[in-house]
């Protein structure tokens, strides 16, 4: 096989891997370079319906792109909706992603906490926060879990940085889970920062700055 083949059979592989990701924004980001090396091969045949067709792909990717990533920080984006622990929706949610959860939050188990937070895009419900009182003004998270799709735009800053449902029960710090300890990126995103033998994050007076 020449290199111009293979180079072919590489952005077609591209292309049909990108539509297995559940993760949104990293289908896009693949898509995209399928289509673009697609549009070099084809160009190279040439074979110019192939080249029309990837091309146009590529703009839809682009475009796409551009608004997911304007919108990733924007507040209008997200809502965070307080529900009672024994909510009948919430428990539906956790029962419909219980593997998943599983598998990121290995020990937890769907014992009730007293705060229970929903994270809304839209009418979509994308990330579930569960918490209790640790006294001292802190808040120990029990589950931070957001749904595979939406793991690129850390829908949690919207509750811990941008909402104030725990400053309003008077909250001025929240606690890593232990079981997210390994979760170094997706922690430090949010701003939790080692103090002593916890991860804590200081909440803002004021949230919306």
């Amino acid at each position: 096989m020449d290199l111009l083949s293979i180079i072919g059979w590489g952005g077609s592989a591209l292309v049909v891997v990108s539509l297995l990701q559940t993760r949104i924004l990293r289908l896009r980001v693949l898509n995209l370079i399928g289509c673009v090396i697609l549009v070099g091969f084809n160009l190279a045949i040439p074979v110019w319906p192939m080249v029309g067709m990837n091309a146009v792909l590529a703009v839809i990717n682009v475009v796409h792109l551009w608004r997911l990533l304007r919108h990733r920080h924007d507040d209008l984006e997200y809502a965070v909706l307080e529900v009672d622990s024994s909510d009948a929706y919430l428990g539906h949610v956790l029962t419909a992603h219980r593997s998943d959860i599983a598998k990121f939050n290995p020990g937890f188990t769907t014992a009730t906490s007293p705060y229970a937070f929903l994270v809304q895009r839209g009418e979509r419900t994308v990330g579930v926060v569960l918490a209790h009182d640790a006294g001292s003004g802190r808040a120990q998270i029990d589950l931070d879990y957001v749904l595979p799709k939406y793991r690129d735009f850390t829908p949690g800053e919207f509750v811990y940085r941008r909402s104030d449902v725990f400053t309003g029960h008077g909250f001025h710090q929240v606690l890593a889970p232990p079981r997210m300890r390994d979760s170094a990126n997706y922690l430090k995103k949010l701003g939790f920062h080692r103090e002593g033998d916890s991860l804590v994050m200081d909440l803002p007076n004021d949230p919306k700055l």
